[in-house]
């Protein structure tokens, strides 16, 4: 893991890029180490004590006390001796060299391994990140992961995009736990920086989605973006309708009012509770009805949109959208995309309920 930056304004303007891992408890890890260094310490003194008659401390005196052997097998690990106590017999001396001295090395090991883990933790987070960026491209990244942007995230996994090419990119520390928890690159840092976009990858994203809690800070973060990323297919959420051209003119392909649309929601709701619960319904993934886009099948070419077995609401056509009755769509032509209400059971990227590797019909035909 990156260590957090020394003050907020230099973690928001650079950003720190970190991948999800697995995380352990802190006093297990301790508790560990605590355990292999006191089992080599134990194991130790045994040998040396068993083993006793083949030492001899200064005086001459042939063999050691259980308390000798504690103290020669403490200062044998944690240094290369006093020498006030030595091997003599041949035994002991194989004993040293071969058991005593490894175990030496590991009780070094185990006293410095905090620092060999950090800086292993480093460099594997180094290379990890280089892999990353290596192979990223045509990823999405999402700049904001609170509820809306968990959603929009979520959508994105159930409708087949990989969690590897997702990037989320969030200032708050929670915000980046969430997104590690649910396996996902994140980003730590103000989405309105260039080096923070930079970082994510915003140059080479397929798309981008905007989901702040700030009107002001989405539109910042959009002309950033556009600027980033001339092409790149940028979705927004506003709070107030009134923005919406304001987000529009910054760059943003899609704008959604979330205030707007939760409030027509209630409105339907308390309207009519079973129209409410069908808009629910259509919002919710996974059972019931879903809303999806798919292909134009060879076979339905010249077709009016009422008459497919899916229930047509919406033609994208040279890319706009126009309504199922509009008359410039009254017959379907190659190329076009339908927007479809289906089961929820059926793929929203398959071609239809009931089909089985139809053509689609495209412009290359």
């Amino acid at each position: 893991m990156n260590q957090p930056p020394r003050d907020l304004t230099e973690g928001r303007e650079r950003g720190t890029f970190s991948l999800p891992e697995a995380v352990r408890s802190p006093w297990f890890e301790l508790s560990r180490r605590l355990f292999a260094a006191m089992a080599i310490l134990v194991g130790t003194v045994l040998l040396v004590y068993l083993d006793r008659d083949g030492y001899q401390d200064g005086t001459g005196t042939p063999g050691v006390s259980l308390i000798d052997a504690i103290y020669y097998t403490t200062v044998t690990l944690s240094t290369t001796g006093y020498g006030d106590i030595s091997p003599v017999s041949d035994n002991a001396r194989l004993i040293n060299a071969f058991v005593i001295t490894p175990a030496r090395i590991a009780f070094l090991v185990l006293l410095i391994g905090t620092t060999i883990e950090v800086l292993a933790s480093q460099g594997r987070e180094m290379f990890r990140v280089a892999r990353w960026r290596k192979h990223m491209d045509h990823h999405v990244v999402v700049i904001g992961y609170g509820t809306k942007g968990r959603s929009a995230v979520q959508t994105l996994i159930n409708n087949g995009l990989d969690r590897e090419a997702i990037v989320v990119v969030d200032p708050s520390e929670v915000a980046m736990q969430d997104a590690h928890a649910d396996g996902l690159a994140v980003v730590t840092g103000d989405a309105t920086r260039r080096g923070v976009l930079r970082r994510a990858g915003v140059a080479e994203a397929e798309q981008v989605i905007i989901t702040t809690d700030r009107d002001d800070s989405n539109v910042l973060a959009t002309l950033t973006v556009r600027q980033l990323n001339p092409d790149a297919y940028i979705v927004t959420a506003v709070r107030e309708h009134e923005n919406s051209p304001l987000m529009r003119q910054s760059g943003a392909n899609s704008v959604i009012t979330s205030s707007d649309a939760v409030g027509r929601l209630l409105g339907l709701s308390s309207v009519s509770p079973s129209l409410g619960s069908v808009m629910e319904d259509l919002l919710t993934y996974g059972e019931g009805l879903e809303v999806a886009e798919r292909d134009l099948l060879v076979t339905e070419v010249g077709r009016p949109p009422q008459s497919l077995p899916d229930q047509v609401i919406s033609v994208v056509r040279d890319e706009k959208v126009y309504r199922y009755f509009d008359p410039v769509v009254s017959q379907l032509a190659r190329g076009d995309r339908l927007i479809v209400v289906r089961p929820a059971k059926e793929l929203p990227w398959a071609p239809r309920p009931g089909t089985h590797n139809e053509d689609a019909a495209t412009d290359e035909d």
